[in-house]
């Protein structure tokens, strides 16, 4: 193989209900996961050695060092697999970091299931959801990239046996404000509002929303304007700071783009769709 690529899936989360804190320090958590066709791209070719190389419009401050979750993610599947070669990766940085959609997450998803082609390895054999388990708590999700019903740290998967939601109208919007994830679950108050029921996510919850606001107050902001807008539902991903909205068509989600643009002209948004 010369050369392949791969898009490392947006994600999201349709819903998330925080249960409980571990004692390991992560929290119980159930969520529905969902996957947009656009994200950022990354791509192989084979080398001696590992590389990696940064574009793309949120390249900046990022290390392309190995503790970057795509060079991690090759190294150990070499490792495991006995692969004596390197690969040279480029990714086009099309996502904001620390964002709530999976970015880094989903970049070493797509490293892992490259590097599977690039050295003809078995996914049934090749250790890569062990790997991403390690990696992660949403890489195992991420490997798959389907809609899948999360429960555990959200490494433990089910394949969502709901109505299909492939193809509905996604907007995506940051406030261009870093939320990291571990101050937002810090912040969460420990009272577990109880299960969610995959089947009825439109009735579920994100539980960090509160937690995120009290760090990015942004957020209540991005959530007012799109539900200005008249989604079907709006709501925030993660632990933010992206939030997301769903819309009835195309030329619905297109316009509340083209609102929340000339509103908010510093922050990013993405117009995609339900993979």
């Amino acid at each position: 193989m010369r050369m392949a690529a791969e898009i490392a899936c947006t994600k999201i989360n349709l819903a998330l209900h925080v249960r409980k804190r571990r004692e390991d320090g992560y929290h119980e958590i159930e969520t529905l996961f969902a996957f947009a066709v656009h994200g950022d791209l990354l791509s192989v070719e084979p080398a001696e050695g590992f590389s990696l190389a940064i574009t793309g419009p949120f390249a900046n401050g990022l290390s392309d060092g190995p503790d970057n979750l795509v060079l991690r993610a090759a190294n150990l599947l070499a490792a495991r697999n006995g692969i004596a070669t390197g690969a040279a990766f480029t990714l086009e940085k099309n996502l904001p970091v620390a964002a709530g959609v999976g970015g880094g997450s989903a970049d070493a998803a797509a490293a892992l299931r490259l590097a599977e082609r690039l050295w003809n390895l078995d996914p049934a054999t090749s250790n890569a959801m062990e790997i991403a388990a390690e990696l992660g708590a949403d890489v195992p999700a991420c490997l798959y990239s389907q809609q899948s019903f999360g429960t555990g740290k959200g490494e433990i998967l089910e394949l969502f046996e709901g109505d299909s939601l492939s193809g509905i109208p996604l907007l995506l919007v940051n406030p261009m404000v870093a939320c990291p994830t571990g101050p937002v679950f810090q912040a969460w108050d420990g009272v577990d509002l109880g299960p969610l029921d995959p089947k009825q996510w439109m009735d579920g919850r994100n539980d960090l929303e509160t937690p995120a606001i009290s760090i990015c107050p942004e957020i209540a902001d991005v959530l007012a304007l799109l539900r200005d807008t008249h989604p079907r539902l709006a709501r925030m991903s993660g632990s933010g700071a992206t939030c997301f909205a769903l819309y009835e068509t195309g030329t619905a989600r297109d316009a509340a783009q083209t609102q929340i643009n000339s509103a908010r002209a510093h922050w990013w948004t993405m117009a995609t769709r339900i993979r």
